[in-house]
């Protein structure tokens, strides 16, 4: 281990070069797992005191970018460096979380400031907007390009109270589209994290079943003054939802978790097609839109079924 006395009169030769070779290696190992960030901590690990630490700043080879935490050789420029840097100066078990984790994700194309960490414990750090959570876990927090970061799924429930219904829903739609996020695992954390603005979006606790369709949506065309459906109805090789036989109207009763895949999909059209080739026009509703804007709903669908009347009428 090198000394830490740095005698009178001398530059940084105050190490052997062969041990300042070491010491340098060390610490560009470390760092480079960082971002090119190192921590006080770890550079007295290394074997620096905090003399040798404030010689390595002064002559350019450290450089300042929270307390406690130095970029190595060059100042920390990119968000992704200075992110890092953040993390690492909040402590053991802090996480970038909120705008930073959003923008980390690639849900956000923007880095907001100042950068965001969730911490467990009572830390304060000038530059950084902390929060203190009680309820952080180990299988809320992550790792993404090297940082540690709160999971997209409990990204999405700590950033939800600032976003207005629109903006959430589109933030939660394009965390499903990427690799890093899967229905089961939002609804995982959701049971964790009760959060209804986000659990309605996807279905857990609030979307009817199958059998809860067939007795809801009945009752929607009985209190909206629309004709009665016949439910669940073998069709051309389908067994069809909601069937206006008269009408020649077909209400598919979509929900996210059974037509989000590129499979269904393609099922869904391939459906939509041959009906349309009988004559019957499918009409697609969700349990989000009868529900929040049930009026709007009806009114749709009874001009619809009018406008199906038309023709036979004329």
């Amino acid at each position: 281990m090198p000394s830490n006395d740095r005698p009178s009169g001398r530059t940084d030769d105050y190490f052997t070069v062969s041990s300042q070779e070491a010491v340098d290696r060390a610490i560009a190992e470390v760092a480079a797992r960082q971002w090119g960030n190192i921590t006080r901590r770890q550079l007295h690990d290394i074997g620096l005191d905090d003399n040798a630490v404030a010689y390595r700043v002064r002559i350019g080879r450290l450089y300042r970018v929270f307390r406690g935490v130095y970029s190595v050789g060059t100042p920390a420029l990119t968000p992704h460096h200075r992110a890092s840097a953040a993390v690492l100066a909040c402590g053991p078990g802090a996480a970038l979380s909120h705008s930073s984790a959003m923008t980390l994700w690639g849900y956000w194309r923007q880095w907001d400031t100042p950068l965001e960490v969730t911490v467990v414990g009572d830390r304060r750090t000038k530059g950084i907007q902390l929060h203190r959570s009680t309820t952080l876990r180990r299988r809320d927090i992550t790792t993404q390009l090297g940082i540690r970061v709160t999971s997209p799924a409990r990204t999405l429930i700590d950033i939800s109270p600032r976003l207005k219904d629109k903006a959430l829903k589109r933030a939660v739609n394009n965390a499903l589209h990427s690799p890093w996020l899967s229905e089961d695992q939002l609804a995982e954390t959701l049971a964790r994290h009760p959060t209804p603005r986000i659990a309605k979006l996807i279905g857990p606790k609030g979307t009817p079943t199958r059998s809860g369709w067939e007795d809801d949506f009945p009752k929607f065309c009985a209190d909206y003054g629309l004709p009665a459906p016949v439910m669940g109805e073998p069709l051309h090789g389908y067994i069809v939802d909601a069937l206006f036989p008269a009408e020649k109207v077909i209400v598919e009763l979509d929900g996210w978790e059974s037509h989000k895949d590129k499979i269904a999909f393609e099922d869904d059209r391939e459906r939509d097609a041959e009906m349309l080739a009988h004559g019957f026009v499918t009409v697609r509703m969700t349990w989000e839109r009868i529900h929040e804007r049930p009026q709007k709903e009806a009114d749709r669908l009874n001009a619809i079924l009018d406008q199906a009347h038309a023709p036979r009428a004329a």
